[in-house]
């Protein structure tokens, strides 16, 4: 049976391949097999992944102290890591401010962020941390950016929309990222839209840029549009929130189970508990919390934004 690789296993394999530290070959690794193709083709593969990463934790552990990680490195927390990339000066300080409770230093001076700086964003009833990283810029670039970028699960492009020179940076952007070989941001940003003209220059980078990013228009200052910035943050990441419920019992819709998009029930179900995988029986999906029956699916049944499900095993 083919191995029938996805895009993102095989973006993953080629972060492992590049990675030089040991937090970024295990990040990767764990990226791989989290996003290989689950199947009887695939069982040697997942059993070489998961020896590869085991050993690649006990040897990161046996460095100890003396092998610290680096200082740029930022540990992913929440349901995924997002990097903030973009020219000097576009806001993407202060829309980490704005989104979050990380506090980085805001100025109107260029190169002000000179370190990562996380902050967990809340969409719905998920926590996404943000990374706001140095300027991609063509008179400085951080060695060490490619780093964090390989770490990180997906990245947004911020512009100032009001600024014509971002434009130009842009293309010096997406070449800085190719020349790593890292994949370009999935969603560009058009930030300031708060000043006078911000609007229709935003309608303006959106038509240049409409085959290329998904654009969403955003103001740090105002906040504007950043509901919209995190719901499509939320979707770059092609996540699915999962609930479960008890038989007989309403469903607790309020902490869920996140897991990628085209994930299936018994994927889920690994997730909850590894008994409930290895013992289910069958499954009973709801589509609102009120629902009184729901309907029974199989375990490769692939779940939807909100599902509920109910095991039995």
């Amino acid at each position: 049976m083919p191995a029938n690789l996805g895009p993102e296993y095989l973006s993953a394999e080629e972060e492992y391949r590049g990675a030089e530290t040991a937090a970024a070959k295990i990040a990767a690794l764990e990226k791989m097999l989290a996003t290989l193709p689950k199947h009887k083709g695939t069982e040697k593969m997942q059993a070489d992944l998961r020896r590869r990463l085991s050993q690649a934790r006990k040897d990161s552990q046996k460095k100890g102290a003396g092998h610290a990680a680096p200082f740029y490195f930022v540990e992913r927390e929440g349901a995924g890591q997002v990097a903030l990339v973009g020219p000097a000066n576009s806001g993407k300080s202060s829309l980490l401010r704005a989104l979050t409770h990380a506090r980085p230093e805001v100025a109107d001076y260029p190169f002000t962020t000179r370190l990562p700086t996380p902050g967990m964003m809340t969409y719905e009833n998920v926590q996404i941390q943000l990374v706001d990283l140095p300027p991609l810029a063509a008179e400085f670039t951080e060695p060490w950016m490619p780093q964090v970028l390989r770490v990180a699960n997906a990245g947004v492009l911020v512009l100032d929309v009001n600024e014509p020179e971002d434009l130009e940076e842009i293309e010096y952007i997406e070449a800085t990222l190719r020349g790593w070989r890292l994949p370009l941001p999935g969603l560009l940003a058009g930030n300031k839209i708060d000043q006078p003209g911000g609007a229709g220059n935003f309608t303006a980078l959106e038509d240049l840029y409409r085959e290329r990013y998904r654009a969403v228009a955003v103001s740090a200052i105002t906040g504007a549009g950043l509901a919209d910035f995190a719901r499509a943050v939320f979707d770059l990441l092609a996540l699915v929130r999962v609930y479960t419920k008890a038989p007989g019992k309403k469903a607790d819709v309020t902490t869920p189970y996140v897991l990628k998009r085209g994930a299936t029930v018994l994927e889920a179900a690994r997730h909850v508990h590894k008994d409930f995988a290895e013992h289910l029986k069958f499954t009973r999906l709801f589509r609102a919390a009120g629902e009184h029956d729901g309907l029974m699916v199989e375990r490769h049944h692939v779940v939807e934004d909100g599902d509920i499900l109910e095991f039995h095993i």
